[in-house]
């Protein structure tokens, strides 16, 4: 029985490995791709539309409403981001009804890096929002002596993203690949589908918390448009 994805190991050479979490990463996000391409190739603005834009659309809106919701007043700005993370996470937990396929986000590796993108996302949008300056300021505020436990909670705020979502996502495809070795037959497929809940609510979460991070890294220009 494996832990994660990274310890199935397709092919290596010397100290390069090509595992699971690797290939099912990019197969993943080839399919997007791919379907992103194949959705948005005839995207038609009248009444007859086909069921996969109307599909898109739903899903679009609903991350859009959701950016609002948190704080963010130009959810435009952001759907791309947030938006590719819960497709991301959401396609890699819907996927495991595939045999043989194990999720990518079950491995510390991609939740990491998922992790850093959020890292990385936040104070882009927040220099990109309220300036360099502005920005850098906000690490010193009320006062100075809170710049050391600020930088730490970026640091904690990312490797809790990242911690969480592994946690979550190996456990659940522990707890399927025991059952199925206990009861071949009628738990796995309830485990399934309750780890199917279980993925869509970690990538709801996941996108949230990213979400709330970008609002309070753009916080000082929100407020000023709030009041003017």
């Amino acid at each position: 029985m494996r832990l994660t994805p990274d310890e199935w190991v397709f092919w290596e050479y010397g100290f390069i490995k090509l595992n699971a979490t690797i290939v099912f990463t990019w197969a993943l996000m080839a399919v997007l791709v791919l379907g992103a391409a194949l959705i948005t190739r005839r995207l038609a603005t009248g009444h007859q539309r086909s069921r996969w834009q109307n599909l898109l659309e739903i899903v679009v809106t609903a991350i859009m409403g959701q950016i609002k919701d948190v704080g963010l007043q130009n959810p435009r700005r952001y759907v791309g981001f947030l938006g590719t993370l819960f497709l991301f996470v959401a396609a890699a937990a819907l996927a495991t009804v595939i045999p043989g396929y194990e999720p990518p986000t079950a491995s510390l590796s991609t939740t990491t890096a998922l992790a850093l993108c959020v890292l990385v996302a936040v104070p882009l949008f927040g220099i990109s929002g309220e300036g360099l300056k502005a920005y850098l300021k906000s690490y010193v505020q009320p006062t100075p002596i809170m710049l050391p436990f600020n930088l730490i909670s970026e640091v904690s705020r990312t490797l809790a993203l990242a911690v969480r979502l592994f946690g979550n996502m190996m456990s659940g495809a522990m707890i399927i690949a025991i059952l199925l070795s206990i009861t071949p037959f009628v738990f796995p497929i309830v485990m399934t589908l309750l780890g199917l809940l279980t993925g869509m609510v970690q990538a709801y979460i996941f996108t949230i918390l990213a979400a709330v991070y970008i609002a309070a890294a753009t916080s000082s220009r929100t407020s000023k448009q709030s009041a003017a």
